[in-house]
Order: structure tokens, then C-alpha cells, then sequence
């Protein structure tokens, strides 16, 4: 069973959003996206229909966009000072390392990441982290990479790239709370 080219290009637009908000670039998106149809055309008959076609499509794109991180980290070089600093985070915790404030119910998390609205709001968020941080997270919790591909991806210790993540989850933590959790509510 092949997947037909109709098929495949239907996928575009979830393709897409996927990978913007994995890069948050517009045009390193659909660049990524066009290499990974271009692939799965060409490639169309090793299909085996295991799985979906969104499936089979997703895989092919994150390995197109470990490669587009790659070229972006030899093209731009990144000060990472501002990923070392968490004193901005102290006043979230109590002296004991619990949360000031208690995290209030998010739902059934399942329903959340199904809404386009989750995706909007999760993308805001991401842009308003360092491009280096939210581009770790992106990797670990929706590309679900292991941590030594992540470090050695983008050259960075196992200590740095924990630190990254924890700020991206303190700062996507917040903001989700502002922008998706209170809409919800009102």
C-alpha cells in the first residue's frame, strides 16, 4: 500500500503548523515542509501503511527539521548567557522549592493540545522565549528527542540544555496561564 500523492499533500497545512511551531520561522518552515513532501513523494512506495499517513509524514519532517536547526546553529552564532540566568524564576518558588502560587487544573491535556487555539497560543508563547530555549523545548517535548541528540545537535552541555528546558517550562508554564487557562475560564 502506497500512499497516493493526493494524500500526501493534504497533510500540508497540519505539516506546516507543525513545523512553525517548531522553528518559528515562516520561511525555514516551509522550506522544511517542502523537503519532507519531496521525500515522502519520492519515497511513496516504502509506505507500508502501519501507520497513518500524518504519521509516516511527521517522522520524515522532524528528521528535516533536525536539519534545518543544524544549518540554522552553523549560520548564527548565539550568546548563551542569556539561558544561564534564572534568578527572574526565584520569585516563583518558596523557600522550600514549592510553588508560590498552586498550579490551578488544566483539563484533560489531550482535549487542550487538539485545539488549533492551544497551537496559536503555544506558538506566542514560544516567540516570547529566547530563540535558543524555545527551539530545546521544541525538541524534547514535541519533537520528543533525547537529550544527547539535542546536546550534540547544537553543541551544547547536558547541564545547559537542562537549564534551557526548565526555563522554557517556567516561561511556557506562565504564559499559558495568562493566555490559554484564563480564556478558558472566562
Amino acid at each position: 500500500m502506497s500512499a497516493s500523492p493526493e494524500q500526501i499533500e493534504a497533510e500540508r497545512p497540519f505539516l506546516l503548523r507543525y513545523a512553525r511551531a517548531q522553528l518559528q520561522d515562516q520561511a525555514a518552515a516551509e522550506d522544511a515542509v517542502q523537503e519532507a513532501l519531496l521525500a515522502a513523494l519520492e519515497g511513496r512506495a516504502r509506505f507500508a501503511g502501519q501507520a497513518s499517513v500524518r504519521t509516516w509524514l511527521i517522522s520524515i519532517l522532524r528528521f528535516k527539521l533536525v536539519d534545518t536547526i543544524r544549518r540554522q546553529q552553523r549560520e548564527v552564532a548565539t550568546d548563551l548567557s542569556e539561558d544561564t540566568d534564572l534568578s527572574d524564576l526565584d520569585g516563583l518558588f518558596d523557600g522550600q522549592g514549592a510553588w508560590q502560587q498552586a498550579v490551578r487544573a488544566w483539563g484533560v491535556p489531550e482535549e487542550g493540545l487538539l485545539a488549533k487555539q492551544f497551537w496559536q497560543v503555544y506558538q506566542h508563547c514560544a516567540q516570547a522565549m529566547p530563540k535558543r530555549t524555545a527551539m530545546v523545548f521544541a525538541m524534547r517535548e514535541v519533537m520528543d528527542m533525547d537529550i544527547a541528540d539535542i546536546c550534540q545537535n547544537l553543541s551544547i552541555t547536558a547541564t545547559n540544555c537542562s537549564v534551557m528546558l526548565y526555563r522554557a517550562r517556567m516561561s511556557l508554564r506562565e504564559c499559558l496561564e495568562l493566555r490559554w487557562f484564563q480564556q478558558e475560564g472566562a
